[in-house]
């Protein structure tokens, strides 16, 4: 039982890093900058739907995805590492990452479902890092992967909900520091994933 439970908060913190809804609010308020408070909800909504229907379907579908294209574990965990380092790396740096960002989207009618959903919240990291947590798991392990997301993106959905006064309240400067900590969580997450698929490779 200890176990089941350190797992559910090591994929929590997980998707906690790489998605970070603080982080990510300044972005959804320069995204729908402009738009009605209604028309802000269901782009809010729309996204965290569309985030959570990929990302679930890459948790339950990765395994097969896998023998499809004869990707090994030690490869994806090599390579899905260096992604999540480089994302990581980049909050250090104070850089919008070009693999998790794209604010230059000027399509308001569509905007939920890219760049929001679509890199932004459903990323590469984001889909990597769920796919990680269920390589060679259990129903179980796979359950507790789409229950942390599905709590995440609804944290993610009431935290855009809330932007403006989260904004208000926190300031950017501190939403700036908990970006950075994100950052060096992910950069460490990415190299024990790099180091784990080395491990595997050798074995």
């Amino acid at each position: 039982m200890s176990d089941l439970l350190t797992y559910s908060l090591t994929v929590f913190m997980g998707f906690f890093a790489i998605m970070n809804p603080i982080a990510n609010t300044p972005i959804f308020m320069g995204l729908v900058e402009g738009e009605s408070k209604n028309s802000k909800k269901q782009i809010a909504k729309t996204a965290s739907i569309t985030a959570f229907i990929i990302v679930v379907s890459f948790t339950i579908l990765g395994k097969y995805i896998f023998e499809l294209f004869g990707i090994t574990i030690p490869a994806f965990k090599i390579t899905g590492g260096i992604l999540i380092f480089y994302v990581g790396f980049e909050m250090l740096m104070s850089k919008k990452s070009k693999i998790h960002n794209n604010q230059d989207h000027e399509d308001k009618s569509s905007l939920a479902i890219s760049p929001l959903a679509i890199p932004i919240l459903a990323g590469p990291g984001t889909i990597v890092t769920a796919m990680n947590y269920t390589t060679n798991a259990t129903y179980t392990h796979v359950g507790v992967v789409i229950a942390g997301f599905g709590i995440m993106i609804t944290l993610t959905y009431i935290t855009f909900l809330l932007s403006d006064w989260i904004i208000e309240k926190v300031g950017r400067n501190l939403i700036s520091v908990i970006g950075k900590l994100m950052g060096l969580i992910l950069a460490i997450i990415g190299t024990q994933m790099i180091t784990e698929g080395i491990s595997l490779t050798f074995k």
